[in-house]
């Protein structure tokens, strides 16, 4: 098969397209037959090998990709014979494997797609969308708030969009550039604003006419972060899932005892601690996906560009979640 391999940590250069052994499933596996691999920010600093991943790196060679969506072709023992042939999606967790025309995944970590849901939907949800389940949890939106979204163009953001216009609330999307902030429209905001422009929180302000932000959905941090806090009105809450800007938004106690502000961290354990864990949050993003309710955006790549997918996407020039796909 081919598959995308890594040999040193460094730019996205380093990822090469190559000729492999096709995986054999280990006792408890399953092997699938690729159909679209998902590409996560995370997975570009693990090729870089910086400091910022959040556990311990893995062991090169390797071969990236943590997410994969595709049809059974073999079993290991212990697994029935029933799944060949079955259409799924797995989410690979620290392992890697994914970036491949083949991968092998644990059987405890499948879900079988419904004949409707395409593999790329699919990947995209098992991924992003369990991460957006578990935001939507710990932010508990309600149709009185007015909701500003940034990186609102991105793979999370589209889906919280979504969600947000889904429970009645008032959208506010925050992107970078006019493309995107049309792309924001697109998913159901009633205001998009473009964070790259001077005084865009004035913007937000005037077309608001006098209401003010309850809940900011924060993924980016930095400059566009702190100003999605100080947009917030009092008593408002902020739900902080990342940093995409290279810094965390910053605060202080004090901030948020001026205004009686609430922060929440939408990462690791207020995520794994939800009612069921991960495999909980997957199976509701599967079923929002299979319902339309939620319908992630896409920039797909082919397998064998997966260095100028790496690329697209520390660059910021990707909308939605990136997918390879052999």
């Amino acid at each position: 098969m081919r598959a995308v391999r890594q040999y040193e940590f460094g730019p996205a250069e380093n990822l090469r397209y190559e000729e492999v052994p096709d995986p054999e499933p280990a006792a408890g596996q399953v092997r699938v037959v690729v159909a679209a691999s998902g590409v996560h920010l995370i997975d570009t600093a693990i090729r870089a090998g910086t400091a910022k991943v959040p556990f311990p790196l893995p062991e090169l060679p390797m071969t990236p990709g943590r997410e994969v969506a595709g049809t059974v072709d073999a079993v290991g023992h212990g697994v029935g014979r029933e799944w060949l042939g079955r259409r799924v999606v797995a989410h690979l967790g620290m392992t890697s494997g994914g970036y491949a025309e083949m991968a092998v995944a644990d059987v405890t970590a499948l879900h079988e797609l419904p004949g409707h849901l395409d593999e790329a939907t699919a990947v995209a949800m098992i991924g992003t969308g369990r991460m957006t389940m578990g935001i939507l949890a710990l932010a508990r939106i309600t149709p009185a708030d007015v909701v500003l979204v940034t990186s609102a163009a991105g793979g999370i953001g589209t889906l919280l969009v979504q969600a947000a216009r889904e429970a009645g609330a008032t959208v506010v999307g925050a992107a970078g550039g006019g493309a995107k902030t049309a792309r924001v429209l697109a998913s159901g905001a009633d205001v998009a604003a473009d964070y790259t422009s001077p005084g865009w929180p004035d913007e937000v302000r005037r077309a608001l006419g006098g209401r003010e932000v309850t809940l900011a959905l924060d993924g980016v941090g930095g400059e566009p972060g702190r100003a999605a806090l100080d947009l917030l009105g009092a008593g408002g809450r902020i739900v902080l899932f990342g940093f995409s800007s290279g810094e965390p938004t910053r605060f202080t106690s004090e901030d948020l005892l001026r205004r009686s502000l609430t922060a929440v961290v939408a990462l690791g354990a207020p995520i794994l601690k939800l009612p069921g864990g991960l495999r909980a949050l997957e199976e509701r993003a599967l079923a929002e996906a299979a319902a339309g309710r939620l319908v992630p955006a896409l920039s797909a790549f082919p397998l064998k560009d997966a260095a100028a997918a790496h690329a697209a996407l520390e660059s910021r020039a990707t909308s939605g979640k990136v997918v390879l796909v052999p």
